[in-house]
């Protein structure tokens, strides 16, 4: 069941982001091109992701635990730190150079677009990256015998 829910979830999700053009990196660089041939319409979209988001989370954090799980899933810590920092930069000029998001460039895989490929790629790759920098930085504990 929660597979069937995951699923139609995406579908929803990746429905939003094509028909609003967020799927469409022309768009999305144009929104930061504002010397030039700058669309607002990002902001709109985003404005509208905001406003549903903060409803929500209103909403669905008011019951005991969630529909399909033991517990809900927050982040523990709210804390803006280095790592924190460093990834939002390299989201953000990885967005802006590509124009595509990983929540705008996978309903467009469905394009089958080269440029939609290399990027996710690219993506999987620094998720793989970051994820084995992070366990090479980890201090190891010793275990006790």
């Amino acid at each position: 069941m929660r597979i069937i829910i995951a699923y139609l979830i995406g579908i929803v999700f990746g429905v939003g982001i094509s028909l609003s053009g967020m799927a469409n990196p022309a768009k999305v660089i144009n929104f930061f091109d504002v010397a030039g041939t700058w669309d607002p319409s990002l902001i709109f979209v985003m404005g509208g992701a905001v406003i549903v988001t903060f409803l929500g989370y209103r909403f669905v954090l008011k019951r005991p635990m969630p529909i399909l799980d033991r517990r809900f899933l927050l982040p523990g810590s709210t804390a803006i730190d280095g790592k924190l920092l460093a990834g939002s930069a390299v989201f953000g000029i990885g967005w802006g150079i590509a124009g595509f998001c990983p929540g705008g460039a996978l309903p467009a895989l469905g394009t089958g677009r080269i440029e939609v490929i290399l990027f996710t790629a690219a993506l999987v790759a620094g998720i793989f990256t970051a994820r084995a920098l992070m366990h090479f930085r980890r201090p190891t504990v010793p275990t006790q015998a």
